[in-house]
C-alpha cells in the first residue's frame, strides 16, 4: 500500500501544481478576503470538487471517456471557450486587498466561482479523469483506496496552502502589483494552454 500511496502523493501533486484557473482564483482570494477565515469557501470548495472528480475517475468514468471519441472532442472545445473566457477574466481583474472590494465576493459568490473554476474547466477534468483514473487502475482494494485518498488529501492540503500564500501575499503587498503581475501571467498561460487544446482538436 505504501508504493500506492507515495505514487498517489506524487502524481496529485505534479499535476495540481501548474499555474491555472482554480489555482489563481483561489490565491487571490486568499489575498483579496480580510481574513483567512472568509477565504475558506472557496478552499473546500475547491477541495471537494477536486476530490469528487478523483472519485469519478477511480471508479470508472475515465474508461468511458476516453472511449468515446466525440465526448472527448466535446470536453476539448468547450475547454478552448472556458479558458480564452476565464484568461480574459483573469487578465482584466484588478487585483486589491481592500476589504470592501472583497465583500463583494460573498459566500454564495466565493462557491459559484470556485466550483466553475474546478467543474467546468475540461482541461483538468481530464487530466484528473486520464491520468489519475488510468493510473488508478494498477491497484485493486485496499492498494486503490490507498492511492485515492493520497490524492484527495494532496488536493485538500494544496489548496489551504495556496489560501495561506495569498494570504501572506495580500499583507506584503498591499498594493495589489504582484498580484496583478500573477494575473497577467496566468492569463497567458490558459490563453496558451486554450492554443494547444484548439490545436490537438485536429488530432483526435
Amino acid at each position: 500500500m505504501l508504493e500506492a500511496i507515495l505514487h498517489g502523493l506524487v502524481l496529485s501533486f505534479g499535476l495540481i501544481l501548474p499555474l491555472g484557473a482554480q489555482n489563481v482564483f483561489v490565491f487571490n482570494q486568499g489575498a483579496m478576503q480580510p481574513s483567512l477565515w472568509r477565504a475558506l469557501p472557496v478552499v473546500v470548495t475547491a477541495a471537494v470538487c477536486d476530490s469528487l472528480l478523483i472519485l469519478l475517475a477511480v471508479f470508472g468514468v475515465s474508461l468511458v471517456v476516453l472511449s468515446v471519441a466525440w465526448l472527448k472532442m466535446v470536453l476539448y472545445v468547450v475547454g478552448v471557450c472556458f479558458l480564452l473566457y476565464m484568461g480574459y477574466l483573469t487578465w482584466r481583474t484588478r487585483p486589491t486587498v481592500d476589504s470592501k472590494e472583497a465583500e463583494r465576493f460573498s459566500f454564495k459568490r466565493q462557491v459559484m466561482f470556485a466550483a466553475s473554476v474546478s467543474l467546468l474547466n475540461p482541461h483538468a477534468i481530464l487530466d484528473t479523469i486520464g491520468v489519475i483514473g488510468t493510473s488508478s487502475l494498477s491497484y485493486s482494494g485496499a492498494d486503490k483506496w490507498g492511492f485515492t485518498l493520497a490524492c484527495i488529501m494532496v488536493s485538500c492540503l494544496w489548496f489551504f496552502s495556496l489560501c495561506l500564500a495569498g494570504r501572506m501575499a495580500g499583507r506584503l503587498d498591499p498594493s495589489g502589483k504582484l498580484l496583478g503581475v500573477l494575473n497577467k501571467v496566468s492569463a497567458i498561460i490558459m490563453w496558451a494552454v486554450a492554443l494547444y487544446m484548439a490545436w490537438s482538436i485536429f488530432f483526435f
